[in-house]
């Protein structure tokens, strides 16, 4: 298994979400609407994810935020809140069996998430905050941190350090881009290089890479969908465990990122080469 150093194969620290290994050669998939948004949508999105799980053999964790903190205007739609959202995706899992990832920005709601999430996600502006990490990691709950933005891609290992100090070594770290130039993000494959050589699973979330930040989500120019699939095909060539795919039935009508979200209906044959190109590179790594 990659990361491969001084020529040597680093076997990765395996962190179980549900029945799913994350850190072996088998790649899975964090999937889901970026916001929850009403109770048939989310139906939906799990539904046609189930029906790719299997037709794909790859495994799903359904991602989706209660609360979307950090939107650009107050009028913008920023989910259900912590209660209802809750109760929105305990339906997903009792009804569709999925392990559960969701957002958390404040440390009080980590135990809430926790009681119904198997991943508690800390999002990219937060990931310093020690405060945040040791409430998510005392849950024993697995921590799925994402870049900063701002932070070199070893100093990861800070973040990481610190749920560990906490007590809990279950760790994901997830890729989701670099603040360059003017509201733009850019990708850089050293980033899989020095992240997997934290020896913990590594994610690439390509959806938030080709957001336009300062552009409202609705606008068809606050994103640039039509890099998914390079970027996308890219990351599994670099080394990754895990892809995050936010996913929607109706991008165009989504409430949050419709400019950047692939259609759920399109997940599958957007899946195929990205698996085709991930099981070449663990053959030969």
């Amino acid at each position: 298994m990659l990361p491969v150093k001084s020529g040597k194969i680093m076997q990765k620290k395996i962190v179980n979400v549900g029945n799913i290994q994350c850190g072996t050669d088998e790649l899975f998939l964090i999937s889901g609407p970026c916001v929850i948004e009403d109770e048939s949508t989310m139906m939906k999105t799990a539904e046609k994810l189930k029906e790719v799980s299997e037709r794909l053999n790859i495994k799903v964790i359904y991602k989706s935020s209660f609360l979307k903190d950090n939107r650009s205007s107050l009028s913008y739609y920023d989910g259900p809140g912590l209660e209802k959202g809750m109760k929105i995706l305990a339906k997903v899992k009792e009804q569709f069996g999925f392990p559960l990832l969701t957002d958390i920005h404040e440390s009080y709601q980590a135990a809430i998430a926790g009681e119904v999430c198997d991943v508690l996600q800390i999002p990219a502006y937060l990931c310093m905050q020690s405060s945040l990490l040791v409430a998510a990691a005392k849950t024993g709950k697995v921590v799925n941190i994402k870049h900063g933005q701002f932070l070199a891609p070893d100093n990861m290992k800070h973040p990481l350090q610190k749920c560990i100090d906490a007590g809990n070594d279950q760790v994901i770290l997830t890729e989701r881009g670099y603040v360059f130039g003017y509201n733009d993000l850019i990708v850089d494959p050293r980033s899989f290089y020095h992240m997997n050589n934290l020896g913990y699973p590594v994610v690439f979330d390509v959806t938030h890479c080709v957001r336009k930040y300062g552009i409202p989500s609705s606008d068809a120019k606050g994103g640039a969908r039509e890099f998914l699939p390079v970027l996308s095909r890219a990351g599994v060539a670099s080394g990754i465990d895990g892809m995050f795919i936010e996913t929607h039935p109706d991008p165009s009508k989504a409430l949050c990122d419709a400019a950047s979200q692939l259609c759920v209906y399109d997940l599958e044959e957007f899946l195929k080469p990205i698996i085709e190109i991930h099981n070449v590179v663990r053959k030969y790594a």
